[in-house]
Parts: structure tokens; sequence; C-alpha cells
């Protein structure tokens, strides 16, 4: 009986520790999401340090928008800690491309070098 609740116990702690690690895809159409709709803590959650000083940077000159913006995932290219996801969105049509690096284990948006240039 004591053998059956522990084994019961660890199956519950494990299927409750599992990892729900996003996508870069993922991880990309919400911080695209947040940056348009100026959600600094979900933006803050899902980029480096650099990503979010960056991406703050050049939302603090947009101008506030009300309308729901809608973020259309491209392509996705993926080479072990480092990926590239190209996006649009309904804002202005045009495409973006976020830099995406593992960070404890968790996909999440950062800065581009000035020359750096992704697979698309």
């Amino acid at each position: 009986m004591k053998r059956l609740v522990i084994c019961s116990l660890v199956l519950l702690f494990l299927s409750c520790s599992e990892s729900t690690t996003k996508s870069p895809s993922e991880i990309a159409k919400v911080v695209a999401s947040s940056f348009f709709s100026k959600d600094e803590s979900a933006l803050k959650k899902h980029t480096t340090s650099e990503g979010y000083a960056s991406l703050i940077t050049v939302q603090n000159m947009m101008p506030d928008s009300d309308q729901d913006i809608e973020v259309e995932i491209l392509d996705e290219a993926i080479d072990g800690e480092l990926a590239w996801v190209k996006y649009s969105t309904t804002y202005d049509g045009k495409t973006g491309i976020f830099k995406l690096t593992k960070e404890n284990g968790q996909w999440k948006v950062t800065s581009k070098g000035p020359r750096e240039k992704g697979p698309f």
C-alpha cells in the first residue's frame, strides 16, 4: 500500500512538472502581439534583456492603436539554440523577422546585430 502511494505521488509530481516549452513561432506570435498591444509584462517575459530594451525603444516611438492586431507566422528556421521567425501583422502589412535564442531552456526574442542577417 505504501508503495502504491509513493508511486502515485511520483507520477503526480512528474505530470505536474512537465515543461510547456513553446516553439519559436509561438513565442514570436506572443511577442508581436504584446508589442503592438503595448503589454510590457508579456513582452518582457518572452524576450532577453537586450531584446526587450530594443523593442521598448521602438514601441515608445509608435502611436497608440485601438485596433486588434493579427499576427501571421510566415516562416521559421531553427539551428540548435538559435531560431529565426518571419511574420507579418495587420498593423502595417509589412513583414518582420525575430531572432530567438534559448535562455534557461525557453525560447526568447533577442536583438539582432547591426549587419546580422537571418536565413530569409
